[in-house]
């Protein structure tokens, strides 16, 4: 039955991967996904991944079984991570038990990597994949796939995530004029050369019910669900710049420098605490745009600002940086 997505005969836990691109909005999409637990009373797992040392979205899962693996980005080089994570999370299953579990990769992970450990022994006996959703960003695919304003690293990452999955969420659309839509639509039905359902959303939101639905029904260990080709490129120019000993900022001020990055800034996230409110806020920055989100004084954060991009000039953005210190 469609949407009937946790009667499961077998007594496996269905897995839900999220996959995209830096920006396009994994997190939200992840957060309503949640709240559809919420409602129905069931209890979720979540496994994040980051790729730097710090996990600054963490206090948005609050109260709910969070396992984190930072620093890498659930590739080749960090796959036993996962596995000892999954060990982990057996282990508190047998006193804790889950109805569901969302494994959400960095923005440059590959979801072969993370299916794969999926459907190896143990887990293919406690788990079952029921979909990978690859969110992408309307306002900046078609910048991401030109050969002037982007690279072939980003290109492939990008390709990487949308023909491993399984589901495609559109998101963002509100930011691009209805004909350019079309175009992008048609661009991605061309690119993955198959079949793909392709869902639009603005903030992340999508019919609970067809999230959910299951999507991967026969899988060859060691194969794509789509039977492609598998390869796994390195991400050598990829970067994660953390900053710290953050001053008191004044909002404006603030979402002007970040707005003045370097262009290959493609992702901007952490605390800052805003000058005369006296109150630590979170903020992303994706797409040129800066979200900000009020911080709760008992979750005792730091303010720290992670920037990810491709071929950061460290330099550059140190000197960028203390023109906002001196401020």
């Amino acid at each position: 039955m469609r949407g009937e997505i946790f009667i499961n005969s077998s007594k496996k836990i269905p897995v839900y991967v999220l996959s995209g691109f830096l920006g396009s909005g994994k997190t939200t999409v992840l957060l309503n996904m949640l709240e559809h637990c919420k409602k129905k009373g069931l209890q979720p797992g979540i496994i994040l991944n980051e790729i730097g040392q710090t996990n600054v979205e963490g206090h948005l899962f609050e109260n709910q079984k969070v396992f984190e693996l930072l620093d890498g980005c659930i590739c080749c080089t960090i796959q036993e991570d996962l596995k000892e994570t999954m060990n982990e999370l057996i282990t508190e299953m047998e006193h804790s038990p889950l109805d569901v579990l969302f494994i959400e990769g960095t923005g440059v992970a590959n979801p072969m990597e993370i299916q794969e450990v999926l459907l190896s022994h143990p887990y293919t006996d406690q788990f079952d994949l029921m979909s990978i959703i690859t969110v992408l960003d309307a306002s900046n695919y078609l910048e991401y796939q030109s050969i002037f304003s982007s690279s072939t690293e980003v290109r492939n990452l990008i390709y990487e995530q949308m023909i491993c999955g399984s589901l495609l969420v559109l998101n963002k659309t509100d930011l691009v004029p209805l004909n350019q839509l079309e175009s992008i639509k048609q661009k991605i039905t061309k690119k993955s050369k198959q079949e793909k359902t392709i869902m639009e959303s603005v903030y992340g939101k999508i019919d609970s019910e067809l999230l959910f639905e299951k999507r991967i029904h026969s899988v060859t260990i060691g194969k794509s669900p789509l039977d492609v080709e598998h390869h796994h490129h390195h991400h050598s120019t990829l970067q994660a710049l953390k900053l710290e000993d953050c001053p008191v900022v004044r909002k404006k001020e603030f979402e002007k420098w970040l707005k003045h990055l370097p262009a290959n800034v493609l992702r901007g996230k952490g605390f800052v605490e805003i000058e005369s409110s006296h109150q630590l806020y979170s903020f992303q920055y994706a797409s040129r745009k800066v979200a900000f989100t009020p911080v709760p004084a008992a979750l005792n954060r730091k303010p720290v600002i992670i920037l990810i991009g491709l071929g950061l000039d460290t330099e550059q953005i140190n000197d960028h940086w203390k023109q906002l210190v001196k401020q």
